[in-house]
């Protein structure tokens, strides 16, 4: 995930915020393993 304009922190806040209320991660949690990465380039 790469969000412009916000610090890294923040942006790894809201990558996992919106993991958790994402419809396609709620339907593979458990089944699928996810790995988010957050980068500032």
């Amino acid at each position: 995930v790469n969000i412009p304009e916000v610090n890294l922190e923040q942006a790894k806040d809201l990558a996992e915020k919106a993991h958790q209320v994402c419809p396609y991660s709620n339907a593979t949690r458990g089944n699928i393993e996810v790995e988010l990465t957050v980068t500032n380039n």
